[in-house]
């Protein structure tokens, strides 16, 4: 069983029919699971939303030279960070501490059944 972490899903990250079961997480409970393990599919273009969430909660993934392909079977999960209110970045590259205090993070796992 694999867990992957990253902030969108895609519909190629399933492969066939399956059933998805999409439960809400903590904080907690995802920094329990980065320190279990997961695999990062995120890109360097999402430094600073790591930097957003390092600052805010902690939380610290790596940023992979070149993302995984990520193909979810029987018992693999992607741990989702959904945020909401960050500006993008069109003319620098990192958020203001005021940008991530306003903005809303929520954080979701889908898991394969």
């Amino acid at each position: 069983m694999k867990t992957f972490f990253g902030f969108a899903l895609a519909d190629s990250m399933f492969a066939g029919n399956c059933q998805i079961v999409r439960r809400k997480l903590t904080v907690e409970q995802v920094s329990e699971r980065i320190a279990q393990g997961v695999e990062p599919c995120v890109n360097p273009s999402h430094a600073a939303t790591i930097a957003a969430m390092r600052d805010k909660f902690g939380l610290d993934v790596a940023i992979p030279a070149t993302p995984p392909r990520v193909c979810l079977g029987s018992g693999d999960s992607v741990i989702v960070m959904g945020v909401r209110g960050l500006p993008r970045l069109t003319d620098r590259h990192e958020y203001s501490h005021e940008e991530v205090a306003q903005a809303t993070f929520e954080f979701h796992e889908y898991s394969v059944e």
